[in-house]
């Protein structure tokens, strides 16, 4: 009676699922992060139905691994790098696979819309399969730092690189986004 789950920290809910097999408060971690571990995927992939797979993968993961479980980083990080690394294995797979990008398009959709939704339309989906075209390691810092909004240290972290790599692969990433992006950037 003297717990409350719903006050409790992402932490103490982990702990309490791989000391007691709490499905309740496992329940309550996957409520309060599915969207942004899906988001995550989305933003690693490029495809919304593979990153709901994606983000059903971590949360399996995590409950099978619920044992091996640790406080030694925030609970954030935990789950951030068990979605991140289903997200390349993925991409690791598909390489594999010598599937094509262009399956990881989401759907247009052809309804009139106004010159300057059109255009806002137009650009977004070139900033973001510019951002698919990257190596997956500068995605991965994209992802995690622009779109996620962590620091570098967290994105570090994560990524289990050093802080300064993470900072010069957010550079370079940055560098070939703006070069694959000139053409777009002109026409402003």
């Amino acid at each position: 009676m003297g717990w409350d789950r719903f006050r409790a920290s992402d932490e103490e809910l982990m702990e309490r699922t791989r000391d007691h097999d709490d499905h309740q408060a496992f329940a309550l971690l996957m409520k309060r992060w599915e969207a942004p571990v899906e988001r995550l995927c989305y933003r690693m992939l490029g495809d919304a139905h593979l990153a709901e797979d994606m983000r059903q993968e971590t949360f399996a993961r995590l409950f099978a691994s619920r044992s091996r479980y640790t406080r030694r980083a925030k609970f954030s990080t935990y789950i951030w790098r068990i979605a991140i690394n289903r997200c390349l294995d993925e991409l690791r797979r598909k390489r594999r696979e010598t599937e094509a990008m262009e399956r990881m398009d989401p759907p247009t959709f052809a309804a009139p819309s106004a010159e300057a939704e059109l255009i806002q339309r137009e650009e977004a989906e070139a900033v973001r399969r510019a951002v698919m075209s990257l190596d997956e390691k500068y995605r991965a810092v994209v992802a995690l730092r622009h779109y996620e909004g962590l620091k570098f240290r967290e994105t570090a972290e994560i990524l289990d690189i050093p802080v300064g790599t993470a900072k010069s692969r957010m550079a370079e990433a940055l560098n070939q986004l703006a070069r694959r992006l000139k053409p777009l950037l002109r026409r402003r």
